[in-house]
């Protein structure tokens, strides 16, 4: 009767503890949704504002179009010593601390004055920065068998919300009477109920994290700056971030000197980041099942190089065709940057290591791309040169994908 009663209470333990893992699982799952909402609606509700920001403030043109620059320099500055952070002090904690930086900058950044403005900003990017390095290395730890459908999740949650942002921000400065100040500042409300969902991450997950990712850096240790396919993944992941801000920067003007309307080309812009969407998501998904994904890449770079010669060559009637051929591109571009930080390593550690390393190098050149387009305009009168400048990178993306695309790791496989 004895050992009965201890095979059941043994089955009810059992029994427990599938259900405590199961919840824990889906608490993990909503936070990394929630916090992804928030790595990109924070900055893409700034550039519909801009010109209000710029008037209200009475900075410059350079100024305010360094709104948009800082938190780029600020993923640059930070993401190399993420991974070490999170190493040290946990991922669930550094990433709860940024939250709250995040929510702090954000209200700082909509108070009255330049210098919250960009203070604010500068927080903003710093945050953001760390959840960029932290959360595809969480999805490689905590789902190593769901990687492409998890890391779906997380993108299309990201690019959903920055596409919201950017539409809303007007309606809700000029249309709701809030200003650019609460456009910009009810963000702060995500961030929160994204601290509020991560909390439980404390309890959960902060003690696995120590002992597990140091047993791994110790049996994994690897220098990623040193590695060929690391910095081939650094390549793929810097062009794709430059050709999408370039875009995001200057596609409305480039659509306009070809007659195009100025609501037009903004509502062209918002089409080209919807098309996109569903592609972060399947994407992820089809690679996740391939051992080498060199076909992704030859479709990325083909449609980004229909897409940019169609706005050079192209018949005006068809700039809808040749925008969502662009957006549908830089889906896929997009999705395999993140994807290749978890495929090309072999722990956790190594894909914080590879997404800090091609974060930092990445949104480096994304922080200057667009400043170069527009000197190249500014000095050709013309938008030809900056589009061969897209036609030369999308060849260039093609190439360090075939190497970042290849069945192999950044470090060594075996203890």
């Amino acid at each position: 009767m004895s050992s009965q009663n201890q095979f059941i209470n043994s089955k009810d333990e059992t029994s427990s503890h599938k259900n405590h893992m199961q919840s824990a699982r889906w608490i993990i799952i909503l936070g990394i949704i929630v916090i992804a909402a928030n790595l990109r609606a924070p900055l893409t509700s700034v550039g519909p504002l801009v010109s209000l920001i710029r008037d209200n403030t009475h900075i410059s043109n350079t100024l305010a179009g360094l709104i948009s620059t800082v938190p780029l320099l600020a993923f640059a500055l930070l993401s190399p010593f993420v991974p070490k952070l999170g190493q040290k002090f946990g991922a669930e904690l550094i990433i709860l601390i940024s939250l709250i930086f995040l929510t702090i900058g954000i209200a700082l950044r909509s108070l009255t004055g330049a210098v919250n403005l960009y203070i604010g900003t500068a927080i903003i990017g710093f945050a953001i920065a760390v959840c960029n390095v932290l959360l595809p290395s969480l999805i490689k730890r905590e789902f190593p068998k769901q990687v492409g459908t998890m890391t779906g999740v997380y993108a299309i949650s990201m690019n959903l919300c920055g596409a919201i942002a950017s539409g809303i921000s007007i309606p809700l400065a000029v249309g709701l009477g809030l200003k650019w100040q609460g456009a910009l500042g009810i963000w702060g409300i995500l961030s929160i109920v994204s601290i509020i969902f991560w909390l439980p991450q404390m309890k959960y997950r902060t003690k696995q994290t120590s002992v597990d990712g140091n047993k791994q850096v110790v049996n994994n240790h690897v220098n990623i700056w040193r590695s060929p396919l690391a910095w081939q993944v650094t390549l793929f992941m810097g062009i794709q971030s430059t050709i999408f801000y370039v875009l995001i920067a200057w596609l409305p003007e480039i659509l306009k000197h070809q007659g195009i309307s100025s609501s037009q080309s903004g509502w062209f812009l918002s089409i080209m980041q919807l098309a996109l969407l569903p592609f972060t998501f399947i994407v992820p998904i089809i690679a996740g099942r391939m051992s080498s994904q060199r076909s992704l890449v030859a479709i990325t770079s083909a449609l980004l190089l229909i897409g940019t010669l169609g706005l050079i060559y192209g018949s005006p009637s068809m700039i809808l065709l040749w925008i969502i051929i662009l957006g549908i591109g830089g889906g896929f571009a997009f999705s395999l940057s993140m994807m290749f930080f978890s495929l090309r390593t072999v722990n956790a550690h190594q894909a914080a290591e590879l997404s800090g390393m091609a974060q930092s190098i990445g949104y480096l050149l994304a922080a200057i791309g667009p400043a170069l387009i527009g000197y190249l305009h500014d000095v050709t009168n013309s938008w030809t040169l900056p589009l061969f400048i897209l036609v030369g990178a999308s060849v260039l993306l093609f190439i360090f994908g075939l190497g970042a695309s290849r069945n192999q790791f950044v470090g060594p496989t075996k203890s």
